[in-house]
């Protein structure tokens, strides 16, 4: 007969059992989880490419930079989120700052990305570059009116511009590097002159161009990868890109990017995934595989061949600013767009 006492011993036998038999299941899957602020799909290729080759599922959370951080913040070393991708360089500068992402000392993302491209203590690495530059209608504008960011502040823009507004993300950054450029004082002058011409304010890169195109506006300022995206749509679509500072500084550039969490528990799987990243043949693939090949972005490994429609679009002349000025600047340049009046 089943006594009590044998009852208990065979009960918490089995639970052990159960213990290690859960233990091993979850030691056979190797995951990481990814806090991702790009919004292109639930899944890009280039994770699914990463876990076919590797065996390592990519688990994607996604949000916006400023809700992932808090996020991050607020979960603290509970958090299951093991890599922070962010589409902007001032969101991982402030997220090194604040104490959640880790330094990683890898000889692969230190010979695949620029010194100027990551973190000078190597907590974050540019993944893909994104140029925020100068755009036309062929029909109402001749190039040769055209010239840098700060010629848009002339009177002769007046009614025919479009911006993004001053909260987004992407205005923030490219007046952050006006600052770094040219001054507190300068910049917001320019600033000021863009708002003096009274543009219009879209809150989309895509509807910008799209009104653009319509004749709706002559000129704007958007990331080049969005033009990309529609050329792959329609060879003939009726905007142009023009690469703004060419005879000076060069044009703006941002990345989209990602660092290893301060609280990583598949901290090796998140260092994998990076490096595979930065690869020239997998990561940084210029066919949809690649994470500047899936979005018409541009790579930061030097070695690894451009997107055919990218291509397209030449090489210009890059604003060489270490990005981690534009985290620096991020809060400056939100205060002077709230002066301007932007």
């Amino acid at each position: 007969m089943l006594t009590l006492r044998r009852f208990v011993v065979l009960a918490l036998v089995l639970a052990v059992i159960l213990a290690g038999a859960n233990a091993a299941t979850a030691q056979g899957r190797q995951f990481v989880n990814v806090y991702s602020s790009r919004h292109y799909g639930a899944m890009e290729q280039m994770f699914v490419e990463f876990t076919q080759e590797t065996g390592i599922e990519v688990r994607l959370s996604q949000g916006s930079p400023q809700a992932l951080l808090t996020r991050l913040e607020q979960e603290g070393s509970q958090t299951p989120a093991d890599v922070f991708f962010s589409v902007d360089t001032g969101s991982l500068v402030l997220a090194a700052e604040k104490g959640l992402l880790q330094a990683i000392d890898s000889e692969v993302l230190r010979a695949n990305i620029p010194e100027a491209l990551r973190d000078p203590e190597n907590r974050w690495f540019g993944l893909s570059q994104r140029l925020r530059t100068i755009v036309y209608n062929p029909q109402k504008v001749d190039p040769s009116e055209l010239s840098t960011y700060e010629a848009l502040a002339d009177p002769k823009w007046r009614g025919r511009l479009c911006l993004r507004p001053a909260t987004h993300i992407y205005t923030i950054s490219l007046v952050a590097s006006l600052i770094a450029a040219l001054g507190e004082e300068q910049a917001e002058a320019v600033v000021k002159g863009w708002v003096a011409n009274q543009p219009q304010l879209i809150d989309s890169d895509t509807r910008i161009l799209e009104t653009v195109a319509a004749g709706g506006c002559d000129v704007a300022i958007v990331n080049h990868y969005y033009v990309g995206r529609l050329y792959a749509q329609n060879p003939d679509f009726n905007v142009k890109i023009f690469w703004a500072n060419q005879d000076d500084r060069g044009v703006h550039r941002n990345v989209a990017g990602a660092g290893v969490t301060a609280n990583a528990a598949n901290r090796e799987n998140a260092i994998k995934l990076l490096e595979w990243l930065s690869d020239a043949e997998k990561g940084q693939a210029g066919d949809p595989s690649g994470l500047p090949g899936g979005n018409y972005e541009y790579p930061v490994n030097a070695r690894a061949e451009l997107n055919e429609i990218i291509a397209g679009f030449g090489m210009p002349k890059i604003d060489p600013l270490p990005l981690v000025e534009l985290g620096k600047n991020q809060k400056a340049a939100i205060d002077l767009l709230g002066r301007a009046g932007y």
